[in-house]
C-alpha cells in the first residue's frame, strides 16, 4: 500500500515519476497496438491522425476528415479532464491529485475490456467506432496526467520526443571533446536522462508485442489485468484523501467555507 502510494500519490519525486513513467509507457505500448488490431488505428499519438485530416481535406475524402478530427477532439477533451481533475485536486491539498485521471484510465480501460466487442458497432457523428473515440480519450488523459505529475518531462503515448532526445544524448555521449578545453565548456551526456528514455521506449515496445499478442490470442479481454493495475495504484491516495473528502462536504452542507488552507500551491 505504501509502495501504491508512493508512485501515485501528490509528492513527486524523480524515482517515482520514472517508474510510474514505465509502468504507463508499456500500458500505452499494449493498448496503442492492440487496439490497431481492432480499429486499424493507432490511438496513443495523434500526429497520424492531423496528417490524415490534412490529406484527406485534400483528397476530398471527408469521411477520413471527420474520424481525424473525432479522434484529436476525444485525445484533447481526455488531456482537458486531467487537467480540471488536478487543478481541482491542488486547490483541496489532496493526496490523489493524480491518482483521480489515473482511475478514470483504469475504468475506461476495464469498460473497453469488457464490452470493446460491443462498442465497435457504435456509430459516432465523426465516421468512426465509439471505440475509437474511447481509446483516443483514454490516451489524452494518460499522457497528461504523466506530463503534469513530472512537470513535462516525461510523455508515455508517443515516441517522437522520446526518440529525439535519446538520440540528442547518444550524440553528446559520441562528441569527441578536445583536450585542454576547460570542464565548464565539455559536452557531456546526461546518462539518467537517456537512461529514462531508453527505457520509456524499452517499455512501449514490450508494452506493444505484449498487446498484439494479447489481442491476437485472448481479444479485449486482455486489456482488463492492465485495467486493474492502474486502478490498484489509483486506489491508496483515494483511500487516504476519504476523511478529508467527508470533511469537506460536512462544511459545505453546513455553510462554513471549504477551502481547506489558504496556502493551496498555484494551479501548475
Amino acid at each position: 500500500m505504501r509502495r501504491f502510494r508512493h508512485l501515485t500519490g501528490q509528492h513527486r519525486t524523480v524515482d517515482s515519476n520514472r517508474r510510474l513513467g514505465l509502468l504507463l509507457a508499456f500500458n500505452a505500448g499494449a493498448v496503442n497496438a492492440g487496439g490497431f488490431l481492432v480499429v486499424k488505428l493507432y490511438t496513443s499519438h495523434m500526429t497520424g491522425f492531423i496528417s490524415m485530416l490534412a490529406d484527406n481535406l485534400v483528397l476530398g475524402n471527408m469521411v477520413l476528415v471527420l474520424g481525424a478530427v473525432g479522434a484529436l477532439l476525444a485525445f484533447i477533451s481526455g488531456a482537458a479532464l486531467t487537467a480540471i481533475l488536478v487543478n481541482w485536486a491542488l486547490q483541496r491539498r489532496l493526496h490523489s491529485t493524480y491518482a483521480l485521471p489515473l482511475l478514470i484510465v483504469a475504468l475506461l480501460m476495464l469498460v473497453f475490456g469488457l464490452v470493446g466487442a460491443v462498442t465497435l458497432d457504435w456509430r459516432t457523428p465523426f465516421a468512426v467506432p465509439a471505440t475509437v473515440l474511447l481509446l483516443s480519450f483514454i490516451m489524452g488523459l494518460q499522457n497528461a496526467t504523466v506530463s503534469k505529475m513530472s512537470s513535462s518531462q516525461i510523455r508515455t503515448t508517443h515516441m517522437t520526443g522520446v526518440v529525439t532526445d535519446l538520440g540528442i544524448e547518444l550524440g553528446k555521449m559520441l562528441y569527441w571533446n578536445r583536450s585542454g578545453r576547460p570542464p565548464g565548456q565539455q559536452v557531456r551526456a546526461n546518462r539518467q536522462r537517456a537512461g529514462l528514455f531508453a527505457g520509456l521506449l524499452g517499455m512501449f515496445l514490450v508494452g506493444g508485442i505484449a498487446g498484439a499478442a494479447g489481442f491476437k490470442h485472448l481479444g479485449f479481454v486482455f486489456v482488463v489485468p492492465l485495467a486493474l493495475i492502474l486502478f490498484a495504484l489509483s486506489l491508496p491516495p483515494l483511500w487516504i484523501d476519504r476523511a478529508r473528502l467527508r470533511s469537506q462536504g460536512r462544511r459545505a452542507a453546513q455553510g462554513a467555507p471549504s477551502n481547506p488552507s489558504r496556502h493551496a500551491p498555484p494551479a501548475p
